[in-house]
């Protein structure tokens, strides 16, 4: 039986202890792994042939509802209001509006006409009931399946203060003509029986409400990153058929289909471009701000735009399995893990309510025995309940999560999941490989050596003529360094030697050095050819002859990105010993990493090498990053401590690394472990200050030194402040940006 994942939309959870208990209850299940993640309201479940209908039934039984998502609609509206949130603000506004004139009344003396306790009471009555509804709600639901969560903090704090003013106002004094009361910061231990908590249940009630809000509104800008990414791509595409074009939904494209892509119009899928020259703009997927040229045989991505010339593109990947897709999926997976400090504040989180009840009895029980008035030993206990609710542990680690995640999804960095966060502040030493992630992955020239009498220009000019009709990428490097070339005829090549053919009237061969010598009886003067020699070793040599006279020879190589040595740089600023990986020569490898910076070279290494060279840093004590884009990276990318993969590398890489750079540009890599750990940082602060506040709040709730409509203010705020400092990652910048 196969192992396989499970999605599923949870509905009912109001709390971090709601997805805790969920998820509890899901990991009961036999071979059964389930996280429950309460800020995208979403759980996964992993196991064995698993029944989605036998998963919902548990969450129902549980008491909540949960739903398979839908598929995914190939276009993607507009995001819309979400329901919930707007029932919300309109319970808050309207508890907000009813509970206003109730606090001010309670805290003004000079305010007090006669009989206002009615007023305040008919006022409060309905915020109690309705605006506390979702909390009572949910703890009911709580209670029928014998748990308690932080909303049975808050309905037993709010129940509380108005039952004991209904109690106040109809069998004590309360309720007489002419009854004053004021508002103080702190517990009164001389209180009077005449005391109402009218303001207390109010403003409670509109505090939470409003910090529930808030942080329904942060989840929603939280999950915009990703929604703007599902709606970037096209909606309709213009499709070649026998040569005429027609205008269809992007949805109807399959694979293999024909389309033409027009300036300012974005690439409908992923495919290839068989027409036209242009440049694309792929900067709302890759953070890269610089067109990028593309040419028949270039390969293309959905939902970028055409700025140049009209292209015409073979479709090779349509729907769910287009770079666009596979993005929005990296993100939702991110969002919806966990981090294994958020699975710590979970665990305390499960345990800390029935904590917290059984600490506001002993501060009830506790100032009674010590001989406080009922009125000091009912605030204590009101306000320990209320302080004590650990919303904030909830929201700690999913709010930084979300944010963090979305924002890399803008600048193109998808970081497949929570756990990787931790990896990166782990990490000391990063390996590169070479080819495609140092270096472009593309030949290209890099000396030209004409014999003597010879000019540069002429050389490549005769070169570049007999190259153009090879598709040898050493061919194509020297055709595209030419300005330009005259025609060739009788053209002929021969593989793995050269190509020869006739150019303005006269025979012209291009190839190997041994070739020419051999077959040609054509070669250099003995001090050019040990100059060639040292040159073979770090480039493929090309020599060129005209009419049986040597006219030169043309270096080739893959070159070095243009930002490769600064990113090795901040790679050392960032606290990484960079390692240079590679299966090419020692010479060539020697050069590249000299030209970036890199005192570590580990050259001719073959794919099986790169894994035991990963393994041997992790075995000397080092935590490894591996940086690679091809299917001979895979299996390093696997074994090392985190794997980053360049978007523009091969789906086998990708798949086996933790994140992906969808640029190609190693400067974004830094960028990458940057956003990463400042997330990690951002969590791990949240999580401080959630933990701090319980710690030093609750001993000055049960001493009776606290107002509750205090305490559930500051209650409230702790979750703002989670959900504020979490915002900020919004505001990360990318330095590969600013060059």
């Amino acid at each position: 039986m196969s192992t396989v994942d499970v999605e599923l939309d949870i509905t009912g959870m109001t709390c971090a202890s709601c997805a805790t208990r969920i998820e509890r209850k899901l990991n009961k299940l036999p071979g059964v792994e389930a996280s429950v993640n309460y800020a995208t309201e979403k759980a996964r479940v992993r196991g064995d042939g698993l029944d989605p209908a036998d998963l919902i039934a548990v969450v129902e039984a549980a008491g909540y509802a949960a739903a398979v998502p839908a598929a995914a609609a190939p276009e993607v509206a507009e995001s819309e209001a979400d329901p919930e949130t707007d029932a919300l603000r309109r319970r808050l506004l309207i508890s907000a509006a009813l509970a206003l004139p109730v606090a001010v009344l309670s805290m003004v003396p000079a305010l007090q006409f006669e009989n206002w306790q009615w007023l305040a009471l008919t006022l409060t009555a309905p915020v109690a009931v309705w605006g506390a509804w979702p909390f009572h709600r949910a703890a009911a639901v709580n209670a029928r399946h014998g748990a308690v969560t932080m909303d049975t903090l808050i309905s037993l704090g709010v129940i509380a203060s108005f039952g004991w003013s209904l109690y106040a106002l109809f069998f004590g004094g309360a309720g007489m003509p002419g009854m004053r009361m004021s508002f103080t910061l702190f517990g009164a231990p001389t209180a009077g029986a005449h005391e109402i908590y009218l303001e207390v249940a109010a403003l409670v009630t509109v505090f939470l409400l409003a910090g529930r809000y808030a942080e329904a509104r942060a989840r929603t800008a939280s999950a915009s990153a990703l929604k703007a990414l599902l709606n970037l791509g096209a909606t309709s595409a213009t499709k070649l058929v026998d040569g005429r074009e027609h205008a269809v939904p992007v949805a109807s494209l399959v694979v293999g289909d024909v389309v033409v892509v027009r300036p300012g119009e974005k690439i409908p899928s992923d495919g290839l471009v068989v027409e036209g020259t242009s440049a694309v703009d792929a900067s709302m997927l890759t953070g890269e701000s610089v067109p990028v040229e593309v040419a028949p045989g270039s390969r293309v991505v959905g939902a970028t735009i055409n700025v140049g010339g009209r292209l015409v593109v073979d479709v090779t990947r349509v729907g769910a399995d287009t770079e666009l897709a596979r993005m929005g999926r990296l993100v939702e997976e991110a969002q919806a893990g966990k981090a294994e400090v958020q699975r710590l504040a979970d665990r305390v989180s499960a345990i800390f309510v029935p904590v917290v009840i059984l600490l506001a009895v002993a501060a009830f029980a506790g100032w009674l025995v010590a001989g406080g008035s009922l009125e000091l030993a009912f605030t204590a206990a009101v306000a320990t309940l209320i302080i004590a609710c650990p919303c904030a542990l909830g929201l700690a680690t999913p709010t930084a999560l979300l944010v963090g995640t979305g924002r890399g999804s803008q600048l193109g960095i998808l970081i497949r999941g929570p756990q990787v966060l931790e990896q990166t502040r782990r990490v000391d030493t990063i390996v590169l490989d070479k080819t495609g992630t140092v270096t472009t992955g593309r030949m290209a020239v890099t000396d030209v050596l004409p014999a003597e009498d010879v000019d540069r220009a002429e050389l490549l000019a005769v070169a570049a003529a007999v190259e153009g009709g090879s598709e040898h990428p050493v061919g194509r490097a020297i055709a595209a360094a030419a300005d330009a070339a005259p025609a060739v005829e009788s053209f002929a090549a021969h593989a793995g030697l050269g190509v020869q053919g006739v150019v303005d009237g006269s025979a012209v061969v291009a190839g190997r050095l041994s070739w020419l010598r051999d077959q040609w009886s054509v070669g250099p003067s003995a001090s050019a050819l040990s100059s060639l020699d040292a040159l073979a070793e770090r480039a493929t040599i090309v020599a060129v002859a005209r009419d049986g006279q040597y006219l030169g020879a043309i270096a080739v190589a893959d070159t070095v990105k243009s930002t490769s040595a600064e990113a090795v740089a901040r790679f050392r600023r960032l606290g990484l010993r960079p390692v240079l990986l590679t299966g090419d020569n020692a010479a060539t490898a020697a050069r590249v990493a000299a030209e970036v910076g890199i005192d570590d070279v580990r050259a001719e290494v073959t794919p099986a090498q790169k894994l035991e060279v990963v393994r041997s840093l992790q075995t000397d004590g080092r935590v490894v990053a591996m940086v690679g884009d091809g299917v001979n990276d895979a299996a390093a990318l696997t074994a090392a401590d985190l794997g980053i993969a360049m978007g523009g590398g091969t789906d086998a890489a990708i798949a086996a690394s933790d994140v992906t750079v969808v640029s190609g540009d190693l400067l974004v890599v830094a960028d990458a472990v940057r956003l990463a750990r400042r997330t990690l940082g951002t969590i791990k602060g949240n999580l401080f200050w959630a933990f701090a506040y319980n710690v030093a709040a609750i001993p000055v709730a049960m001493a009776g030194l606290l107002n509750p409509v205090v305490a559930a203010a500051a209650m409230a705020l702790s979750s703002v402040f989670v959900v504020t400092n979490s915002l900020r990652l919004r505001r990360f910048r990318a330095e590969s940006a600013a060059r």
